[in-house]
């Protein structure tokens, strides 16, 4: 390890204290909590806080470092108010434990575990933040703790160790609206549920920082409280004074305990060897050692072999080594291939391996319009080689100078790779490996078989985390990547890939290649492990190579017909500006936020406005919905949307037609949702509205070839269907088998009228409970959804229940599942994390709830529908049809189809989609198609 002792001079005189008691919880969900050491003890939360330890040290280096924890017993404030914190809940289970090691862990790096009885750490770390800087420190807390931004001043600004961002006094104000001095007497008004300080009730963040800034401070504003013009605040703050004194002794730190510990002694040291080594050891950190650059001893390695924290299933498949077998980061080989010879050595060794990992460099992001650069391969972990085909000089850009380097003809090497990409037999390892599917095929290579760490992280994690490979190299490998702006540079200088010099994109492209296959020693074990492999195996992986093909073909768009719309919008677009203008009196900026604030509610007067923390009027969209009926109101929301669907649409898709095809290639994300549903994006042709006139001129610019039909075929009342089935509902599972009118059904049961005596009315009001319940709907969401009385709603939503008590225990299991997972299951196993369920905010844990009902429902029918979209392309070729699939939106599939072969291919694509799964409900597929996208719908 990098000695990091420094001397004592003004560039070094910098304190970096760490609110170790506040790490913990966010390295604990920041890592999957299935990680134990050999001896089978949870240690994930372990692992995220070590890795930190080793970013202040090496990265950071921090020349004085101290590690702040809470004591564990009461402290001053529990004498001040005795039910403060009172709604805490008890640390996770698999938390507790950890708790020891955290101490062990700073201690082990030579690094000063500081804490003391009676007080938090942060008052600890107020103390030694004014210490520090009267003896002419800098000071850096390591933490975002809300009550950690009091300190910020000159000389003393926060680190956000996870998002690697440092916050001064600007990022306090843009959170509380008041300065760092201020922020006390904030959060004394403000209470804290959390903490279960009191506050005064009634007055929020905002609120509070708005009284602050007018009054100065809480003393003043207590003291003046009589004067205040709105009489529940005046009311609230006279009555609840006591209680905003209390929680202001609760909130504000205390910067004068009477610590031992003096700044000198914080200064950073190196770890004693063997004490660090026995530490790593003892928990299975190898990839700790290899990252600060300690080689493990013979006996420490022996101990390590375990290394259960990286791949604790690795029981499950004996052929792929834990990542404590993998050669040390320095230890890396990436070597350039540009000979034949060298190329077949690498191929062979492929052949030997049974698999290999491989990554390609282009020009562009998109693979439609992006051409090859180079491509990179990994055999074995430590070994990464990368094979240059298109590199050029700058001075190649003007016509003359000499190559990059020797450079393989691109032709040959893709004949040399063909039968090794396109062997069954050798597993081929990518991450977000389409990409580089569909790079190879232009090149006329077929990869065949794939497995994609991407996905097998997201299958795994969901969204716990990220599943870039920089985040997972340092989530699970402790190496932290060489990043595209490193060797690309940024801004205006960066430059296309093929003019990255060879020896950088070497190092750069290897290393792609050679971390995915360590990512995949470490996940591949887990998908069995963990019982993933249906979502992984027969949901996920079999899609990469038809989500490929879908976006290689594209879909053909007219530009007239979107030049046409933008005229035609852009006319409207100036009539409904002229009407907003006549109703407001004058001429405005419509598109500006604080102008249209101003009209509204200054100069009309219209009710039900609110102020953001900038002191402007909100003008956000749920603030007009609330409004409408109003004409103004009307017409701005008509002018939003229109100007949107011009310039998201109409005015963009011309510039996204490729040149070379004619047709728009949208992407589609595997692991953009998190219930598993794909996410298309530039363009995004799934946020086009299908209920509006607009959206569906927009969606009548996409067409077919000559001589052939797009063919539209969508799910009927697919979560619907799911809901009766998932909790089992005997009426509506018998409803939908008997094919009857489902929402008609529901009116007959929930109003207790003969089926045949159901009005148009019921029939709706019943349709709005029927797929809001799904939702987890509130009665407020229903009466305004139907324009009644909250009262009415809730007298629905109840018989409703009362009449499919079925639902109802639905409800209840799922967020009983959420709430001691942290996630629910979809049918089929996929896990959909719900974040906020324990959120002491109600607003926030009742939006959890309800996501915790839908979440399995939307989740399935995103699994059946890629089920049948993997299908798909077998029942074609076996029946001899041609069709191209195109788009999947939402529950929709759509096809490019020879005349022809319309018919047929209709009967087969409803086939599969409607008998893909066996439910206790049938499914529904409706087909429908014509020259474009809006009327094959």
């Amino acid at each position: 390890m990098t000695s990091t002792a420094v001397k004592t001079d003004d560039a070094n005189r910098e304190i970096f204290l760490v609110d170790g008691s506040g790490y913990i919880f966010r390295a604990y969900f920041a890592l999957p909590q299935n990680l134990t050491n050999p001896a089978g003890q949870p240690v994930g939360a372990v692992l995220g806080f070590t890795n930190m330890l080793v970013k202040l040290v090496n990265d950071l280096r921090a020349p004085y470092l101290a590690v702040i924890f809470d004591a564990a017993r009461r402290n001053f404030r529990y004498d001040i108010y005795p039910e403060y914190k009172a709604n805490r809940e008890e640390a996770p289970e698999d938390l507790r434990p950890q708790f020891p090691l955290f101490r062990v862990a700073t201690e082990a790096f030579g690094i000063p575990a500081i804490e003391l009885e009676g007080f938090e750490a942060d008052d600890l770390i107020a103390t030694y933040t004014k210490r520090a800087l009267a003896e002419g420190f800098r000071v850096t807390i390591v933490g975002t703790d809300k009550d950690l931004m009091q300190l910020v001043r000159p000389g003393v600004r926060l680190y956000d160790p996870i998002k690697n961002k440092y916050l001064g006094a600007d990022d306090v104000v843009e959170k509380f609206g008041v300065p760092p001095h201020q922020v006390a007497d904030v959060q004394a008004l403000a209470g804290d549920s959390v903490d279960n300080v009191p506050g005064v009730p009634g007055i929020g963040v905002k609120t509070a920082a708005q009284l602050i800034t007018e009054y100065g401070d809480l003393e003043t504003l207590l003291s003046r409280a009589g004067e205040i013009k709105q009489p529940k605040r005046r009311e609230a703050l006279i009555e609840n004074a006591d209680k905003a004194r209390i929680s202001k002794k609760l909130v504000l730190l205390d910067e004068n305990v009477d610590v031992s510990m003096g700044i000198e002694a914080m200064k950073a040291r190196d770890p004693d060897r063997q004490t660090l080594e026995a530490f790593l050891a003892e928990q299975g950190f190898k990839s700790v050692l290899t990252r600060i650059g300690v080689a493990a001893s013979a006996d420490t390695a022996q101990a390590l072999r375990p290394a259960s924290v990286q791949s604790h299933a690795a029981a499950t498949a004996p052929a792929a080594p834990a990542v404590s077998d993998l050669p040390p980061a320095a230890d890396n080989q990436y070597v350039m291939i540009n000979d034949e010879k060298t190329l077949q050595e690498w191929i062979d060794a492929a052949y030997e391996a049974g698999r290999i990992a491989i990554d390609t460099e282009t020009t562009h992001l998109t693979p439609s319009r992006a051409d090859i650069v180079g491509i990179s391969l990994s055999v074995v972990p430590g070994r990464g080689a990368y094979i240059p085909l298109a590199h050029r000089t700058q001075t190649d850009l003007l016509g003359g100078g000499a190559p990059a380097t020797t450079q393989l003809p691109t032709a040959r090497v893709v004949e040399m790779l063909k039968p090794l990409l396109e062997d069954p037999a050798i597993l081929k390892i990518g991450h977000n490996v389409k990409y580089d599917w569909q790079i190879l095929a232009r090149q006329g290579i077929r990869m065949t078989p794939c497995d994609d760490t991407m996905l097998m992280s997201f299958v795994l994690d969901g969204s716990a985390h990220g599943h870039g490979m920089d985040e997972l190299a340092e989530l699970f490998c402790g190496h932290t990547t060489i990043k595209y702006a490193d060797v690309a540079g940024t801004g205006k200088n960066q430059v296309t890939f093929d003019l990255v010099p060879v020896d950088k994109a070497t190092t750069y492209a290897a290393e792609d290649a050679e971390i995915t296959l360590r990512l995949h020693h470490i996940l591949k074990p887990r998908i069995a492990a963990e019982k993933m492999a249906t979502v992984y195996e027969d949901i996920e992986r079999p899609l990469i190579p038809i989500i490929a093909e879908m976006e290689l073909a594209g879909i053909k768009a007219d530009p007239q017909v979107l030049q046409s719309l933008s005229h035609e919008f852009g006319m409207r677009l100036e009539a409904l500006e002229k009407d907003i203008h006549q109703l407001a009196g004058h001429p405005f900026n419509i598109a500006s936020p604080k102008q249209l604030g101003v009209v509204l509610f200054e100069e009309m007067g219209l009710e039900g406005g609110s102020k953001t923390k900038t002191g402007d009027w909100s003008t956000a969209a749920g603030v007009l919905e609330d409004l409408a009926g109003t004409p103004i109101i009307d017409k701005v929301l008509q002018w939003r949307q229109l100007a949107k669907l011009k310039s998201t649409y109409a005015d963009t898709l011309v510039d996204q037609i490729n040149p070379a095809t004619g047709r728009v290639h949208t992407s589609f994300h595997m692991t953009g949702t998190n219930t598993g549903r794909l996410a298309s994006t530039d363009p995004n042709l799934q946020n086009i509205p299908i209920k509006t006139e607009e959206g569906r001129k927009i969606r009548a610019a996409f067409v077919a070839e000559p001589g052939h039909k797009l063919l539209s075929v969508d799910y009927s009342q697919v979560e619907l269907r799911l809901a009766a089935a998932m909790a089992d509902v005997e009426r509506l599972k018998q409803a939908f088998h008997d094919k009857r009118d489902i929402h008609a059904i529901t009116a007959a049961q929930v109003f207790g009228v003969p089926l045949a005596e159901v009005t148009p009315e019921l029939r709706r009001s019943a349709k709005a409970v029927n797929f809001g319940i799904i939702y987890g709907i509130s009665g407020w969401g229903l009466a305004k959804q139907l324009d009644i009385p909250a009262g009415e709603a809730n007298e629905f939503i109840r018989r409703y229940l009362s009449r499919f008590p079925e639902i109802q225990t639905y409800m209840e299991a799922k967020k009983e599942e959420a709430r001691q997972h942290g996630y629910v299951k979809t049918h089929y196993g996929r896990k959909i994390v719900i974040p906020n369920i324990h959120n002491k905010m109600q607003g926030l844990r009742l939006g959890a709830e309800r996501q915790a009902i839908n979440a399995p429902l939307q989740g399935t029918a995103a699994d059946i529908m890629k089920m049948a979209m993997a299908k798909m392309p077998h029942a074609l070729a076996t029946a001899g049809l041609s069709a191209r699939m195109l788009l999947q939106v939402h529950d929709e599939l759509v096809f490019e189809v020879p005349d022809a072969e319309l018919e047929k291919t209709a009967a087969v694509v409803r086939d599969v989609m409607e008998h893909v799964v066996t439910l206790a409900v049938p499914l529904d597929a409706e087909a429908g198609s014509a020259p474009n996208w809006s009327d094959a719908h």
